[in-house]
């Protein structure tokens, strides 16, 4: 939590961008498992709740009455029987003054707030609601149907909280450098922990144990598997085997800011030659984004500088052919690259991605492509300014049902030589992953320590897991 004069001025900066009515910020609340005594735990807060308001209680609603500068926390004090089961829980007042609050009241009074205002013609704003009971809260305010409450979401709102959120204080950095000294152990353990016989779902479960014992969780499901080339793949019961590779990308949160890194190591702990050859052209493009990410820049033009880089070392593989400049053009690198470069990051680990990622990741001037296949998984594409959090996360990936269908479709032909990409089925994927800082005159990766990735580094660390 940051000091009550920060909350303060993030309010009067809202105020300020949105220009009149009455902003509603909805806080979460506890979210039953399988039944309602049995919530998933930890409770998680809503983060742009967070950032205004700073407090983690369930049943919290802010309002930020612009017209009448006002603030006020919603929310019923707990009684006794809560108190017997859960602790004591400040009341909302003192909630409320933790976070410069004066005006508090109870949940009761959130409709007569409402409609104070709509009877004055003053408009409610609310951001787009993703979770079930919201909508519900949402309905009963507004009348709006939660099939319609996405769309009429505050245009002026979302655009002020992204601007917001978009650029980190040196605060909020030092909380995503503290989680990224987290992911560093999470990683490393990984590391030490990968041999042929252990299973994945071990391993993972290792790594999450880290989040939960030195961080507040996990930042997104861990994804730990020999089948690098599923992009979100669970760990399984399967054992790691001797020659393969296994793709973790994971990260925590801390302090209510986030981490995310991937790492690919080889099983036995070396890499064959062909798996060498491809991962040095993912290594090579990772360290290229410390070259060309700057203020000003498009990460869109990162983007496909990378695809570019990759395309070029691919043809030199026999993996890919023709003119670099029209394969990129025509998409065939979304073969081995299916997704964007990277994300926005901070609170969420995909930062405000409930708010539409058109308005996080895109602006008036920089537009998506939602046509072309991978580029239209480019979630990040707008120029980047001083205090942006950017992941840097090019892959390679090999996937099997995708070669199929681009040969039998001939998508592509002309730059994909499937003769040889048809060796390659059983290869897997790898990716590399870091999270990026962007900094007056460039950028750098934050944390103070770098999770091996250099493949002579990265084989000499795994060989203690036998010391």
């Amino acid at each position: 939590m940051f000091s009550k004069e920060t909350y303060i001025r993030r309010r009067a900066e809202l105020k300020k961008l949105v220009g009149e009515g009455v902003i509603v910020l909805f806080g979460n609340n506890e979210s039953p498992a399988n039944y309602p005594a049995n919530g998933y735990a930890p409770f998680r807060q809503d983060s742009s709740f967070l950032y205004y308001f700073g407090q983690h209680r369930d049943g919290l609603v802010g309002i930020i009455d612009i017209d009448n500068d006002e603030d006020i926390l919603i929310g019923d004090d707990i009684d006794i029987e809560d108190i017997v089961w859960m602790g004591f829980v400040p009341s909302v007042a003192d909630l409320a003054a933790e976070v410069g609050i004066t005006k508090t009241a109870p949940m009761s009074q959130l409709r007569q707030v409402c409609c104070c205002a709509t009877a004055t013609n003053r408009r409610i704003h609310f951001l787009p609601p993703y979770r079930y009971d919201t909508k519900i809260q949402i309905m009963d305010l507004t009348g709006i149907h939660p099939s319609k409450q996405k769309e009429a979401a505050s245009l002026p709102l979302i655009k002020a909280v992204v601007k917001m959120r978009a650029t980190k204080s040196a605060e909020e950095i030092a909380y995503i450098e503290a989680a990224c000294d987290v992911g560093y152990v999470m990683h490393t353990t990984a590391q030490l922990l990968i041999r042929p016989g252990v299973t994945e779902r071990f391993v993972g479960g290792q790594v999450d144990g880290i989040a939960r014992s030195l961080a507040q969780g996990n930042s997104f499901g861990t994804i730990f598997s020999q089948h690098g080339e599923i992009m979100h793949g669970s760990p399984s019961d399967a054992p790691l085997e001797d020659g393969r590779l296994v793709l973790c990308d994971a990260g925590c949160e801390l302090n209510d800011y986030c981490s995310d890194h991937t790492r690919t190591m080889p099983v036995n702990g070396k890499f064959t030659q062909r798996q060498q050859e491809i991962y040095s052209i993912v290594e090579q493009c990772h360290d290229y984004v410390l070259e060309v990410a700057k203020p000003g820049v498009k990460y869109q033009d990162v983007h496909f500088a990378v695809c570019r880089l990759m395309t070029e070392r691919l043809k030199e593989l026999g993996l890919m052919k023709g003119d670099t400049e029209e394969a990129v053009r025509a998409g065939a690198h979304a073969m081995f690259l299916p997704h964007g470069l990277g994300h926005m990051m901070g609170m969420d680990v995909h930062d405000m991605e409930g708010l539409g990622q058109i308005y996080v990741g895109f602006d008036d001037e920089t537009r998506p492509n939602l046509e072309q296949f991978g580029t239209n998984c480019l979630r990040m594409g707008r120029k980047l300014e001083p205090g942006f959090v950017v992941t840097d996360e090019p892959g390679i990936y090999f996937i099997p049902h995708l070669i199929d269908l681009w040969r039998n479709e001939g998508h592509c032909a002309e730059f994909l030589c499937f003769d040889k990409l048809d060796t390659y089925k059983d290869f897997g994927g790898i990716r590399i992953e870091d999270d990026l800082l962007i900094t007056n005159d460039g950028c750098r990766f934050l944390g103070s320590k770098r999770i091996p990735y250099h493949p002579a580094e990265l084989e000499a660390f795994m060989a203690n897991n036998n010391s």
